[in-house]
């Protein structure tokens, strides 16, 4: 059997870091991802799929990770079922996260812990094809 979600898109607000009552850091944040087509007004329409994190990547998620930000998500899809504050039994569903690459850059550089970004790219008239 497999489960495997991959998924790329945009943090649709900043992520929400809590605690366990053991202590373990979790955070939630959702990603807007475009569908691979055009729908029948014309338009690209787009999934809003919940994402879950937990420990240190849920900190660091929750450190560095706004609201805008392009990120690639890795991991799997968990259905869940609880009662609402109304008792009637509901289901969600999220990804949990095993990994979750960040595929842009804080706009804000003050807020994020220095980056080495390694040699610099070479110019287009520098490369000889």
């Amino acid at each position: 059997m497999l489960n495997r979600v991959i998924l790329i898109g945009r943090l649709v607000a900043d992520p929400q870091l809590r605690y366990t009552q053991t202590g373990i850091a979790v955070t939630n944040f959702t990603l807007a991802v475009d569908r691979p087509f055009v729908g029948q007004s014309g338009e690209r329409e787009t999934d809003f799929i919940d994402i879950v994190t937990w420990r240190k990547q849920a900190e660091i998620c929750a450190n560095h990770l706004t609201k805008g930000r392009l990120v690639a998500v890795e991991g799997r899809l968990q259905i869940r079922s609880y009662d609402d504050q109304n008792g009637i039994r509901r289901k969600a569903a999220e990804v949990v996260a095993d990994q979750v690459r960040f595929l842009d850059r804080a706009r804000d550089f003050a807020a994020a812990e220095p980056m080495d970004d390694g040699p610099p790219e070479p110019e287009f008239d520098d490369v000889p094809f």
